[in-house]
């Protein structure tokens, strides 16, 4: 008759077993066999066990017996499984992630599955199963700007401190200009969305002229003053500012989260806000539109109402944009800024680190 393993358990490593099996991402393959091992530390037979865990005797036997012999090493991972061996070697693997993270073809600025698997006497879907099991994309780019600015810390603090900690008594504005705004209108009508086929539309069309959205969103409450304009010069942006002025409570201080484009800097402009002093400009770092969340509302009426727009007339595209404020602040909702300046100096500060490790090689 054969014995079970006994299993004897000192404090700290149950606890570790009882929270490996009350995992909330863990498989529920790995989360059974903590839970076959605490039984059998209660001093239950394999039977018992499997009952309760709704399991048969060999696998709560199987793992019974791995821990008694390995320890928690045992049931944290699964034995090598027998199986055919792998027709390209590890040395070719290597070769192919090498030449795609270090090489380019002579040709092109990228590689394809098919140029390299010319390249390296492969298949195409030999490349295309390496490529997926190490997570590399040689047809997709992202693009970045570190900001050269010499203040930044302190620029990049004073904004992210409006952000998370609005002043009192006090408004947050975040301000910014979507010039060029084309009044587009098809050269043919569009068909429908319908079962089983998407719209359409036709891919030239008739410019109509162009306005300038002025925006300024509110980071507390996600209402926004827009108004458009035929140009963006500095005097369209007082002219902005008076509106601004009008339409916030005259008790409040305002605070201004603007870009360093020249207009905002007019000596005109600074003349206006000093006899009105109640106006606070914050500039963003130069390279750092990202800082500004007016941004992430244009995105938001670009791609809601703009992109996709049929627009007779500039005036036809400004009562669309008008219609389209009025809505959202019917039923704002702020955008949340989540990030500490500390975090995002820290993830400057890498990336610098990887660029001068680049230019230095």
């Amino acid at each position: 008759m054969r014995i079970a393993a006994p299993i004897t358990l000192p404090d700290d490593l149950r606890l570790e077993l009882e929270r490996n099996a009350r995992g909330r991402r863990t498989p529920v393959r790995l989360m059974l066999r903590p839970q076959i091992v605490l039984g059998a530390a209660q001093g239950l037979e394999n039977g018992e066990i499997a009952e309760q865990l709704g399991l048969n005797r060999a696998t709560v036997g199987k793992w019974r017996n791995r821990f008694a012999a390995q320890g928690i090493a045992g049931i944290e991972r699964d034995a090598p499984r027998s199986g055919r061996r792998p027709k390209i070697s590890a040395a070719r693997i290597r070769e192919v992630i090498r030449k795609t993270t270090q090489e380019v073809p002579v040709d092109a600025t990228h590689w394809s599955t098919r140029t390299m698997a010319k390249a390296v006497a492969l298949t195409q879907t030999t490349i295309s199963r390496i490529w997926r099991r190490h997570g590399l994309k040689p047809h997709l780019i992202r693009t970045f700007k570190l900001s050269n600015d010499p203040a930044f810390a302190e620029k990049l603090e004073a904004i992210v401190g409006l952000y998370l900690n609005p002043p009192e008594h006090a408004i947050v504005l975040s301000v910014d200009e979507k010039s060029q705004i084309q009044a587009l209108d098809r050269t043919q009508p569009g068909l429908p969305i319908k079962k089983g086929r998407c719209g359409t539309m036709t891919h030239d069309y008739k410019r109509n002229g162009t306005t300038t959205l002025f925006a300024a969103l509110n980071t507390l409450d996600g209402t926004v003053i827009g108004e458009c304009m035929p140009r963006h010069r500095h005097q369209e942006w007082i002219k902005f500012l008076r509106t601004i002025d009008r339409e916030t409570q005259s008790d409040l201080q305002v605070h201004l989260i603007v870009d360093n484009y020249a207009t905002h800097k007019h000596a005109k402009v600074m003349k206006w806000l000093d006899r009105h002093p109640r106006f606070h400009i914050h500039f963003t770092p130069t390279s750092a539109s990202w800082l500004n969340l007016v941004e992430r509302w244009f995105r938001q009426i670009t791609t809601k109402r703009i992109r996709r727009g049929v627009f007779k007339s500039v005036f036809d595209l400004a009562e669309a944009i008008y219609d389209f404020i009025a809505a959202n602040n019917e039923s704002p909702k702020p955008f949340i800024w989540h990030k500490r300046s500390g975090d995002i100096l820290q993830k400057v500060a890498q990336a610098r680190k990887s660029l001068n490790k680049i230019a230095s090689e």
